[in-house]
């Protein structure tokens, strides 16, 4: 077994790399799934005439900084240079919109899931297919400017993720993981297909307002765990690591979407798992038993990396709200000539949660960056309202913004719990917020009234998923994803569950009730703001 303080030579790592909303990371692992080297690059998105996006010269530079940042920690580390490796796996933002012409030419300015301009759209599809398609799939996109009337989309030869888009330039091969897929077009977990019945549907659609192309022909191929999907070329080799060193010829796993690689990083793709993942947008994925018997705007239905059918709650929002407040303090530190790290920032800062009141102080807070569905809310705006009477302290403050992050999350989920007969063996939550012990955890565990498990590997996240998931592809043995999961990746997990108490989840339910009250002033708040481009878009469309 190879000792985790050694390495001789890269051949037997296996990269994963997932562009997440507000970073780009990068995880090299060996064949027992250690964690031997990361890198990362911080990035944001922009609302550019209406629409969330980052450009493409974001992309790559983020993609190689990210991946150049592992390499050089793993030569600082190890003193071995990344040459020749055992597999690469690209994971990204699910969902979104890259539309490509017939000579690979992007048309617009890559939309990512975070625009809900497409109600409109999604709404005609919803009704039409008796499904559920949410404003950031990416067939919504494609409906809603085919319904505008948008000058590029006679030119639509080919869409894909951004997952899918990478994968691409890296092997040549138009492919995507059934998980990533499945936030493009409903998907059949039994056959590992596009929905053909849908499809059918969809050409009805587009052909009535112009658009003659069959949707198929415009999607990725769907591949599933384990499958070999292409190979990295020269050029790919040279777009991702521009120094020269990294060999082409490695194998690729299906690219994948972040939902995926977090079942994955948690063990949770086998019926009655879930897992929460809490970053700048929040899902809660739970692996179905059988479909539900409704259709509900608020839940999506995906498949895991392996095609089982999977319930997913997606908010627009989570953390950006408490990463803005931590700026702000670093901000007065800073003034102030103190010094400390990140962690140390984060970790202070959200202890003194622990020394809140049951009301919070009378606080509230809607951590709105951008709109959410689930709640109604087109345009979001952060807001931060306090009783003036009432105790305003640091404590009640962060508690509440932890509150806050995840209360749009428990609202899906009451819905699903409500109205459904799930059944959840073990949830488990990852993501950087989760860093800090116990604090966000034990919040979670409040809201969702269940345990909580934390994996020890919890702030690694999706992108030591897809590594996972890219060595995967090379395992000789006839294993399924579950087996190989628990039989090796997962066999001796250190982990930590929480249970909540009586007392937090009744503050919790009690500051949801608050927040329920309050919505109709986050949702006109708009009507008396400027809002930019991205209300502006909104409200020309109710008129």
């Amino acid at each position: 077994m190879q000792n985790p303080n050694t390495l001789t030579d890269s051949s037997e790592l296996s990269i994963g790399i997932e562009l997440g909303s507000t970073r780009i990371k990068t995880v090299a692992i060996d064949a027992q799934f250690n964690t031997l080297a990361t890198g990362s690059f911080e990035w944001e998105n922009q609302n550019i005439d209406g629409y969330w996006t980052y450009s493409v010269n974001d992309i790559w530079v983020g993609l190689q900084k990210s991946y150049q940042d592992m390499a050089n920690n793993l030569k600082q580390d190890f003193n071995v240079t990344v040459r020749k490796i055992n597999s690469l796996g690209i994971s990204a933002m699910m969902h979104g919109y890259l539309a490509f012409d017939k000579h690979e030419d992007l048309l617009v300015p890559f939309r990512t899931w975070r625009n809900n301009h497409t109600v409109e759209a999604a709404k005609r599809l919803r009704t039409q297919f008796n499904y559920n398609i949410p404003e950031r799939w990416s067939i919504a996109h494609l409906y809603q400017a085919v319904i505008d009337k948008e000058s590029h989309v006679n030119e639509v030869n080919y869409i894909t993720t951004l997952a899918g888009y990478i994968h691409w330039y890296l092997t040549g091969e138009k492919v995507l993981g059934i998980g990533d897929a499945s936030g493009m077009f409903p998907v059949d977990v039994d056959r590992k297909m596009y929905r053909t019945d849908l499809l059918e549907e969809a050409d009805l659609l587009l052909n009535k307002e112009g658009f003659h192309k069959s949707v198929i022909d415009v999607l990725p191929q769907i591949k599933v765990a384990g499958e070999n999907a292409g190979y990295l070329t020269d050029e790919g080799a040279r777009l991702l690591d521009p120094d020269g060193n990294l060999e082409s010829g490695c194998v690729l796993c299906p690219p994948e979407g972040d939902a995926g690689t977090g079942m994955v990083s948690t063990n949770a793709i086998t019926p009655r798992s879930g897992n929460i993942s809490a970053g700048t947008s929040a899902f809660a994925m739970i692996v179905l038993e059988k479909s539900l018997s409704h259709v509900y705007p608020e839940v999506d239905i995906v498949a895991t990396p392996s095609s089982n059918e999977v319930a997913m709650i997606h908010t627009n929002n989570c953390t950006s709200e408490i990463n803005a407040w931590m700026n702000l303090f670093e901000e007065v530190l800073n003034s102030m000539g103190v010094t400390f790290s990140s962690d140390e920032l984060y970790g202070q800062i959200l202890k003194t949660s622990e020394n809140s009141n049951d009301d919070l102080g009378g606080l509230l807070s809607y951590g709105y960056v951008s709109g959410e569905n689930i709640t109604k809310v087109e345009v979001g705006y952060p807001m931060f309202i306090r009783e003036p009477n009432n105790k305003f302290t640091l404590a009640n403050f962060m508690k509440t913004q932890l509150f806050s992050a995840f209360s749009t999350l428990k609202i899906g989920m009451d819905l699903l719990k409500d109205n459904e007969d799930i059944a959840i063996n073990k949830l488990i939550a990852h993501g950087g917020i989760f860093k800090t012990e116990k604090i966000a955890q034990e919040v979670l565990s409040a809201a969702m009234n269940a345990p909580i498990t934390v994996m020890n590997h919890a702030s690694e996240g999706g992108a030591w998923g897809i590594s996972v998931l890219a060595k995967y592809v090379t395992a000789h043995d006839d294993i399924t994803l579950s087996q190989y999961l628990d039989e090796f990746v997962f066999a001796n997990v250190d982990e930590t569950t929480l249970e909540p108490t009586l007392q937090a989840v009744e503050n919790f339910d009690a500051y949801i009730e608050k927040t329920t009250k309050g919505l109709p002033i986050e949702r006109q708040i708009s009507d008396y703001m400027e809002g930019g481009e991205d209300a502006r878009k909104i409200k020309t469309r109710s008129i």
